[in-house]
């Protein structure tokens, strides 16, 4: 049994973690703002962790052998978090995403179209941190998702108070109404009323992961050891046009395309530049992955049942 502490874990994937951990007989302390209580036997903390102060007073002696941060979106969280938890923790591990390796967000090294892009791609260690940037404006923060997230890993990686991992998360679906993105809603809904779906002449694939598989490999993470960043991503990469297809066949209506010219929006999942990750190091450190093909069906039809209940 470890002491292991989550921030967040208040929905989805998050949720999902709180739930295996306690399964696997760990003691498990939540950290949020209270919006959503977390299941019994969970002791809670509620906190805002932006404020620094009050989060040292929450944990007051408590200690865990690892910490699971489901929300760090910039440096100054991250730094935060770094000196509020060194000493209380041997282990964090930070969620992070498949986005921080956009080439549409940063300068970075070009990957070969159909190449796996690798962890060493985006090296947190040598990332520039700026924690002058507004990075407490919502619509700042949104535009700059990926750069806040990359600039987090190199804070954390930097802070020395603790072993540090980030899992870099592909594109996370599954759950039904719990996919609160909405982007394979996006398609469940469009195919079925037959409206347009707007894609890229030349849509290059990317990668996802089901939201149950991803809390399965956190849990996992949580109890390895090992550090630095780490991909994760189901096996086989599709483009838009295969995830509509998948959605299609479900629904048994044809998708319907308009075709939009490089550096235009389309549809979610549809990419004019190449960054699908390799999930390789993951794998070659025991982790297991599954098929996207083989539970991608199965989270179409929660879609589909999703909008049929809302509807109803």
């Amino acid at each position: 049994m470890k002491r292991i502490c989550v921030i967040g874990g208040s929905r989805y994937f998050g949720k999902l973690l709180v739930e295996r951990l306690l399964g696997a007989g760990h003691q498990v302390t939540v950290i949020n703002r209270g919006s959503t209580p977390p299941p019994a036997g969970v002791e809670h903390l509620v906190v805002d962790r932006d404020d620094e102060a009050a989060l040292v007073t929450a944990l007051g002696v408590r200690t865990f052998d690892v910490v699971v941060d489901q929300v760090c979106y910039t440096p100054v969280q991250a730094a935060i978090a770094a000196r509020a938890f060194a000493g209380r923790t041997r282990r964090y591990v930070m969620t992070s995403t498949i986005e921080v390796y956009d080439p549409a967000t940063a300068a970075l090294p070009t990957v070969p179209a159909g190449t796996p892009v690798p962890e060493q791609n985006v090296d947190p260690a040598g990332w520039p941190v700026a924690m002058d940037l507004p990075w407490q404006d919502t619509a700042y923060l949104e535009a700059h998702y990926a750069e806040g997230k990359r600039q987090a890993e190199a804070v954390f990686t930097r802070a020395g108070g603790f072993a540090f991992a980030a899992v870099r998360s592909a594109h996370v679906l599954g759950g039904g109404a719990q996919e609160f993105t909405g982007r394979l809603a996006h398609y469940t809904e469009h195919i079925r009323r037959g409206e347009e779906i707007a894609v890229h002449a030349k849509a290059l694939p990317t990668v996802f992961i089901h939201h149950e598989e991803l809390a399965d490999l956190l849990l996992w993470a949580a109890g390895a050891d090992f550090s630095g960043p780490l991909n994760a991503c189901s096996d086989g990469p599709l483009d838009v046009r295969a995830l509509a297809a998948t959605v299609a066949a479900e629904i048994g209506r044809e998708p319907v395309y308009r075709v939009v010219a490089a550096g235009e929006t389309a549809s979610p999942f549809s990419f004019d530049r190449h960054y699908a990750m390799s999930n390789t190091r993951a794998r070659e450190l025991g982790f297991a992955f599954s098929r996207t093909l083989d539970w991608l069906p199965g989270a179409v039809a929660e879609a589909l049942a999703a909008s049929a209940a809302t509807a109803a």
